[in-house]
């Protein structure tokens, strides 16, 4: 009867124990990196004329394909404060597109400006929307 009794309070400490480590692992615990959610990547190609929305969780990222990642400049984004223009640029171990953060909810007119000679500008719409 001892060992019995010994061992069913042997085995309630175990679980209680384990109980408590898994509990203590799970609450405040934030996700690996936070709240962000990935970027939206768009090609350059499928820009022209499209809406796109973002939020401040999720901005957009150009896909320039086959030219460089420096080639797109910003001319305007109409009404201005509501996206902020991130160059494109290489620092010489990895390249990194351009895009565009969300600075407050609204619709702007962005245009893009191709140094390497496109025919015309980009010209599409950004909507910022409140972040999930």
């Amino acid at each position: 009867m001892i060992i019995s009794r010994f061992s069913a309070l042997a085995g309630g400490i175990a679980i209680a124990a384990s109980a408590l480590v898994l509990t203590g692992c799970a609450s405040g615990s934030a996700p690996i990196g936070g709240d962000t959610l990935p970027p939206i990547t768009v090609s350059a190609n499928d820009l022209q004329g499209a809406t796109v929305e973002i939020n401040s969780k999720q901005p957009l990222n150009i896909d320039t394909g086959d030219l460089p990642v420096d080639s797109y400049s910003l001319v305007s984004a109409t009404p201005e404060g509501i996206v902020e223009f991130v160059a494109g640029h290489s620092d010489g171990s990895a390249e990194f597109n351009p895009g565009f953060n969300a600075v407050k909810e609204g619709t702007t007119e962005v245009v893009l400006k191709n140094a390497q000679g496109g025919i015309q500008d980009l010209t599409f719409t950004i909507e910022v929307v409140a972040a999930p």
